[in-house]
Formats: C-alpha cells, sequence, structure tokens
C-alpha cells in the first residue's frame, strides 16, 4: 500500500522479514535463520512496498540491512520460488522477474543511506541487495555469490551487469557473473565491494554506529546525494555538473546550511535537522 501521508512514519508491523526502527534507524532482516534466510514471493513483494514508501516516511534517518543467525541471504528460496518458477508461463515469468528489480529500484530511490551488514551467506537475490545498498560491511566469514549462472540463467539478474560493475569495476564483476563463485570478505574489501570488514561479533553495532553518524548528517542533503549518485550514470559530463549545481542550489534553501554557517561562525558542532 502507497502512502498518501507526505510526512508518515514507516511501517514496522510486517509479516514476511523483521523491521524495527529506534532512533531514525532501521533495522532490517529476513526472518528464516534455519534456512540461511532465504527470499520468497511474499518477502520480495513486501520489502519491495516498504522501501518504496520509505521515501516518504521521515522517521527514518538510514537503513541497516542485517544478518540474522549468521548469514545474510541465501537468495530465492528453492522450493518457494523456483520449484513454482518453473511451471510458469513466460507472463508469469516476466511479472515476477520485473517484481524483483522492483525491489532494487525501491531501495536505489528510497531517499535514504542503505547499510547492508553482512555475514556469511550471502548469495544470489540476496547478494543483490546488498549491492543495491549504498554502503556494504562484511566479515572475514562473509560468502558473496551471484550464482544465476549455476543455475541456467543469465547473470543478468536484478540489475546485476549494470550495478556491480559500477562497483568493482567491469573484469571483476564479469569474473563473479560468469562463475557464479564466492567470493571472500577480504577479496572483496580489497576490490572495494564491501567499505571495510570487521568481525562477526562487532558486526551489526558497527553497521548501526556508521548508520547513526549518517543520521545525524544533514538527511536531505542525502537525499539528494543518494539520488544524484543514481541519476548521474546515464548523464554525460557536463549534464552531471548542470543537475548537480541545480541540486546544491536547492539544497542551499535548507536550514541545515544555515546551520551548518552558524555553527562553524560559534565554533560549535552543527545539529541538523533534515531541513
Amino acid at each position: 500500500m502507497t502512502m498518501t501521508n507526505p510526512r508518515a512514519k514507516a511501517r514496522t508491523d510486517m509479516r514476511h522479514f523483521l523491521c524495527e526502527i529506534e532512533d531514525g534507524i532501521a533495522r532490517v532482516s529476513l526472518d528464516r535463520p534455519e534456512r540461511k534466510n532465504p527470499l520468497t514471493f511474499e518477502s520480495y513483494a513486501e520489502m519491495r512496498d516498504w522501501f518504496r514508501d520509505l521515501h516518504y516516511a521521515d522517521d527514518v534517518k538510514a537503513v541497516v540491512f542485517l544478518p540474522n543467525g549468521g548469514n545474510f541471504s541465501s537468495g530465492g528460496d528453492v522450493h518457494d520460488i523456483i520449484g513454482p518458477l518453473v511451471k510458469m508461463d513466460m507472463k508469469g515469468l516476466l511479472a515476477f522477474t520485473r517484481m524483483t528489480g522492483d525491489l532494487v529500484k525501491a531501495i536505489v530511490n528510497c531517499g535514504k543511506p542503505v547499510i547492508a551488514a553482512v555475514d556469511g551467506v550471502s548469495v544470489g537475490a540476496g547478494a543483490i541487495i546488498a549491492m543495491a545498498s549504498d554502503l556494504r560491511i562484511g566479515t572475514p566469514e562473509s560468502k558473496t555469490a551471484f550464482l544465476f549462472t549455476r543455475v541456467g540463467l543469465a547473470a543478468c539478474d536484478m540489475g546485476a551487469c549494470a550495478i556491480l560493475p559500477r562497483i568493482i569495476g567491469q573484469g571483476r564483476a564479469a569474473d563473479l557473473l560468469y562463475s557464479g563463485r564466492s567470493m571472500s570478505g577480504e577479496e572483496g574489501e580489497r576490490w572495494g565491494y564491501f567499505n571495510r570488514l570487521t568481525d562477526a561479533d562487532s558486526l551489526e553495532e558497527d553497521a548501526i554506529n556508521w548508520a547513526k553518524r549518517l543520521a545525524d548528517g544533514p538527511n536531505f542533503g542525502h537525499m539528494i546525494t543518494k539520488t544524484m549518485l543514481a541519476q548521474e550514470w546515464s548523464m554525460s559530463i557536463e549534464q552531471a555538473i548542470e543537475a548537480e549545481a541545480q541540486a546544491q542550489a536547492i539544497c542551499m534553501q535548507t536550514g541545515d546550511f544555515e546551520r551548518a554557517y552558524r555553527a562553524f561562525v560559534a565554533k560549535e558542532k552543527p545539529i541538523f535537522e533534515g531541513n
């Protein structure tokens, strides 16, 4: 359900994934740890709708997508998704692949910084969710695989061929996408997929602290930054510079810009209010 109140609060009464909000930080995770947190038709759709509505939720400043039970996500459920897919006609299959792609678009366009805290298994659609996030923090035990070719499919799933090369480069992305092999945490950090690694025991705390630092910043400015990071890939340099000029002029009209100036003059730390 799409929110109509432009200043609505984000929902937490989810049926197919875990969600709690505290101090402006939304903690999200899949809730099937006994099976390494696979996705189902229902969790895909519910997360898509939640991230879509998040654009209008002023109570959330940042999102942390967490592992559960030592694993991030094992991707699409073999029995609940892959089994039914082999029996679908083309119309049904296209509806499904468009829905999964809509989840990525919703994450990219939600207007909030999203941090993926990755531990254990992060494969298939689980790897895509981490890939679509703005920032990634992993552990030495994390195993990331875009394993679509392992199940007889193309690796161009949910934006992988567009987004992954932008993060780690074309050649490295081609290696992972063609082979479907697992990328270790150390390799992921070395390639720039993970912004940094931390111990599994401190992963959640480190990710939440990172999110808090973002939430304390100029939230309207973060929204514009996220928007431009997504849109400028399809612009020429001249178009990007002009788009940034317009975006920055808008940000200069916010109260946060004036608050930062006054704090600087007073030699104080600015307190941003997101407007």
